[in-house]
């Protein structure tokens, strides 16, 4: 699965609020599929529930969380919250991302990311998407659709905790993503996963 496509074709004209929730119940059925996968199948399933977790985190990064913090009252505070989940949840799928799906701790730990994961997506909807929804036109959502799909095409493709703003995304984010995608192609020609 590439960045690009991360997201159905049909959201190509979505606002930024329908394309995030859209994604937010992408990862919820990956999880799933994670979950529910055979021992053999589950390392493949794994490897795109990490690359949609950090090409989605760093878009929202780059674009939302900035915008947010100057579109309504209290942007700052509720965008520093998201931040900070998103720092631990990053660190837990970094650490689970280097010792694989077949790690002893893996299920343990992959039910621990769930549970963060769905509880930061429950509070972006809740506290940072409802406001950011009544602060913006809809010209400005769709401007912010094309931004996220955008940075997604250029997102690093595994997690990169302390990575957690626009700035950093921008300074960072491209020489890991380029790094991430050699170690990918790497990995897939050593017939590992990536």
């Amino acid at each position: 699965m590439t960045a690009q496509q991360t997201v159905p074709e049909k959201m190509a004209e979505a606002d930024v609020i329908e394309l995030l929730q859209a994604q937010h119940g992408m990862i919820r059925n990956l999880f799933d599929e994670v979950e529910q996968a055979s021992a053999d199948r589950r390392a493949e399933a794994f490897t795109r529930l990490v690359r949609l977790l950090a090409v989605h985190e760093t878009a929202e990064e780059e674009i939302v969380h900035p915008r947010a913090r100057h579109a309504f009252e209290g942007g700052d505070g509720i965008v520093d919250d998201r931040l900070a989940e998103e720092h631990e949840a990053k660190e837990l799928l970094q650490r689970m991302d280097q010792a694989g799906a077949d790690a002893p701790d893996f299920m343990h730990n992959l039910l621990v990311l769930r549970a963060a994961v769905e509880a930061h997506a429950r509070s972006e909807e809740r506290y940072e998407f409802t406001k950011l929804y009544a602060h913006t036109t809809k010209a400005e959502r769709r401007a912010m659709a094309a931004g996220v799909k955008a940075a997604e095409a250029m997102a690093p493709t595994h997690p990169h905790p302390g990575v957690e703003s626009a700035k950093k995304n921008i300074l960072m984010g491209t020489p890991a993503a380029m790094m991430d995608r050699v170690r990918d192609v790497i990995r897939q020609a050593m017939g590992k996963n990536p």
